[in-house]
Order: structure tokens, then sequence, then C-alpha cells
């Protein structure tokens, strides 16, 4: 869905940032950072449960665009033009943001938003919750994988 979104937005300023553009470089990227990027990154902090090709159609999508912008040939590697542009890649941007949002949700004052920071140990069908991107490769990601173990073994 996102995708779409991305696809008809860029056609609508694509006079802006396509390969006839006037436009420097650098207000091409700024058209870039302030109309085509907060498409695909509205709601991206609750992206935990979504799959990864899911990020991965946002991230092919990206350096397609960074291309077009840039005029740049096929042979220029897609870790070049992140590079030089100084553009995160997808999965960068997500991990900063719930991040953000995690940090913010932990010091909220209301207690009703304990469940999600939080969430019960009783999961049931493999499902993924927000955060659970935030927990791979962490402590409290093995502690909580370690709770699921016992209680798949003890069932």
């Amino acid at each position: 869905m996102k995708r779409k979104q991305l696809d008809l937005k860029t056609r609508e300023i694509y006079r802006l940032i396509g390969k006839h553009s006037t436009l420097l470089l650098e207000n091409e990227l700024l058209v870039y950072e302030t109309v085509l990027k907060p498409v695909w990154t509205y709601g991206i902090e609750l992206w935990g449960y979504t799959t990864k090709s899911s990020i991965a159609v946002i991230q092919r999508y990206q350096p397609k665009l960074l291309r077009t912008i840039t005029n740049a040939p096929w042979y220029v590697s897609n870790q070049t033009l992140h590079s030089d542009l100084h553009m995160p890649h997808v999965r960068t941007v997500f991990r900063e943001r719930t991040a953000t949002h995690r940090t913010a949700l932990d010091s909220h004052p209301n207690p009703l938003i304990e469940p999600l920071v939080h969430p019960p140990n009783n999961r049931r069908l493999k499902r993924r919750w927000t955060f659970d991107e935030m927990y791979k490769g962490s402590v409290a990601g093995r502690l909580l994988d370690h709770r699921q173990l016992g209680q798949h073994i003890s069932s």
C-alpha cells in the first residue's frame, strides 16, 4: 500500500525531480525529504509486526528514487548512492524511530500505556509485537525468548 502511495506522489512531482529537472541536486533532495519521505515514514514506529519483505519493498524503491534524482548510471551501487547523499537505509530509519517512540512511551505518565511497552508473556501463534524489532540481539530479547521457550515446553 505504501508503495502505491509513493508511486502516486512520485508521479505528481516527477517534473521537479526527474531527468529533465532544472533544480539543483540539493533542492531535489529537499523535495524528497519533505514530500516523499513522509509518505513512507508515516506510522513507521508501529511497523514492528510487518514482514521483512514489506520493508524490503520500500527499501528497493528508495535507491530507484535516489537514482532518478541524481541521474546516476546503472553501475553506481545503491550503497554508494546512500553514502554519497547521506541517506539512511529504510531499516535504519525504522530502528531509530522505533527507539525514539519506545523511550517516549517508557517515560509517559499514563499507566494504561504499560501493556504496550511490556506486553504479556502469554503469546499465541508466534505473533510479533511492535517493539520486537528492538529486542533482537538485546539481553531483554534473549530473556523473552527463553520465557517463551519455557512456556512451550511446559504446555
